[in-house]
């Protein structure tokens, strides 16, 4: 079953948070992940959520997901975004 990452981010330093974008599309890709949304624009229709930086990745099930998530590679870029930015990641199960 596929699973998702999402997160909502808000960057609070535009130029240490260039440096997690470099390194984190080739970990995602290492690991099977791929972008399905990556900081596009939205458009609130319900409730009152502001979401800042929406980014939405795909893996081919939760053991993958989170294989990249705890691996040596993401875990710097992890690094790099946690001092540049802030939000919230959730994982979940697919369809």
């Amino acid at each position: 079953m596929p699973a998702y990452a999402i997160a909502d981010i808000t960057v609070t330093d535009a130029e240490t948070y260039s440096g997690y974008q470099a390194l984190t599309p080739a970990t995602i890709e290492k690991y099977g992940g791929r972008f399905m949304v990556r900081g596009g624009a939205h458009e609130v229709k319900e409730g009152d959520w502001r979401p800042g930086r929406v980014v939405v990745l795909e893996f081919d099930d939760m053991a993958a997901l989170n294989r990249w998530y705890d691996s040596p590679e993401y875990s710097e870029a992890r690094a790099i975004r946690l001092r540049a930015a802030t939000g919230s990641v959730i994982f979940v199960e697919g369809a």
